[in-house]
């Protein structure tokens, strides 16, 4: 059993827990009654506790639950693509992409910390063994003791493919690949190989092939499985004879 510190200390300032998470931790219910009336904890929704006097950031967040739950979690999509300097528009942080295999925990949706969580199934877009086999999660380190992850260029540009064009235009997709002129080839190898999302590998060999960087001539498209058949991508827009989707008028012809 732990003691009374001990149990205090589980729970680092500025990061999150879930009461029944701590309960699994070894901390008892008594301690954990004592911890919240003598305001060593407070509580930030029914279930959900913190440290006092410390504010919980989104990285705060995205490492808590990356502690907490069985696969991880990490900052993922166009949030990544910002946090690294390659957004295209500088956006404030009022919205986090976060992915996991695991299901969105219901308590997310009662916290108030200030940004708008937006929860990605990694199970849509990914082979099982991609997250390790890619090398495509770093730690991020931030004011906190325990480092949050994040997913590299390579891996967070398809998960934005993913959202194009529903939630990210074609433009915006356009735009952010003219930033990614270092992309690894290995890395992206791995990732086409893993990826079980047709759309988002012939998007991305679209876009690639538009800007022609040094990288792309170390991929080799007849290595990953683009699908059969056209696709239609873009409504109402025209059949792109090579990756055979439909894009905007806009994006026929030499770039």
């Amino acid at each position: 059993m732990l003691s009374a510190i001990e149990s205090v200390e589980l729970l680092p300032y500025g990061q999150l827990a879930t009461r029944r998470w701590l309960l699994t931790q070894g901390m008892t219910r008594h301690m954990l009654d004592n911890a919240l009336k003598s305001k060593k904890f407070v509580a930030l929704a029914q279930g959900v506790v913190a440290r006092p006097g410390v504010p919980v950031t989104w990285e705060g967040l995205a490492a808590s639950l990356n502690r907490m739950l069985a696969g991880p979690v990490y900052v993922g999509g166009m949030t990544a693509l910002e946090q690294a300097g390659l957004g295209h528009y500088l956006r404030s942080a009022s919205s986090i992409h976060l992915y996991s295999a695991e299901p969105c925990p219901a308590w997310l949706e009662r916290l108030d910390l200030g940004v708008t969580v937006e929860w990605y199934s990694t199970r849509r877009l990914w082979l099982e063994n991609t997250l390790q086999q890619a090398n495509s999660l770093k730690e991020q380190s931030w004011s906190g003791p325990l480092p949050y992850l994040m997913a590299a260029p390579e891996r967070a540009y398809l998960e934005v493919l993913a959202d194009v064009p529903e939630k990210v235009s074609f433009e915006h997709a356009d735009q952010l690949m003219q930033g990614l002129t270092s992309l690894s080839p290995r890395r992206l190898d791995v990732l086409l190989k893993g990826c079980r999302h047709i759309k988002v590998k012939r998007l991305f060999f679209f876009f690639a092939t538009r800007y022609d960087y040094g990288w792309l001539k170390h991929l080799d498209r007849k290595a990953y499985d683009l699908g059969s058949g056209k696709r239609v991508v873009a409504k109402g827009g025209r059949l792109d004879s090579e990756y055979l989707i439909t894009v905007p008028e806009a994006f026929h012809g030499p770039e």
